[in-house]
């Protein structure tokens, strides 16, 4: 499986973007998908992720209410479309997916990892 990111970009602060990531290869085997970061001298953590279903979605505190994850199977692509941005979100972001259907437990790590694509908020 391919994870193929997108929709990364500079915008200042309190502004909008989204991200998108598109899965390719094997996509049956594609299950539950999210984001994680990483910013310049930090450790990589966890940001979103959403079951195969769509039915469950997860949010680390820093993002609650901010932004929202959504999938579409029939596209194999999962969105990541974040609002009120702000300098503190600045980071790579990664797409990630597991071969199971739900989402796994924190410090899990993911089958499968994109490239990633940079987002940088400017105050």
């Amino acid at each position: 499986v391919q994870l193929q990111a997108s929709g990364g970009g500079s915008v200042q602060a309190g502004g909008s973007l989204r991200l998108s990531c598109v899965a390719s290869g094997r996509t049956f085997s594609v299950g539950a998908m999210g984001w994680f970061r990483q910013a310049p001298g930090k450790e990589r953590e966890f940001v979103s992720a959403i079951t195969w279903s769509g039915a469950s979605t997860y949010y680390a505190d820093s993002v609650k209410g901010r932004f929202t994850i959504s999938r579409d199977n029939a596209k194999n692509t999962v969105y990541l479309q974040m609002n009120s941005l702000k300098p503190e979100d600045t980071a790579v972001y990664y797409c990630v997916a597991d071969r199971s259907r739900v989402v796994p437990a924190i410090g899990y790590d993911y089958d499968y990892w994109g490239q990633g694509t940079q987002v940088t908020v400017s105050s």
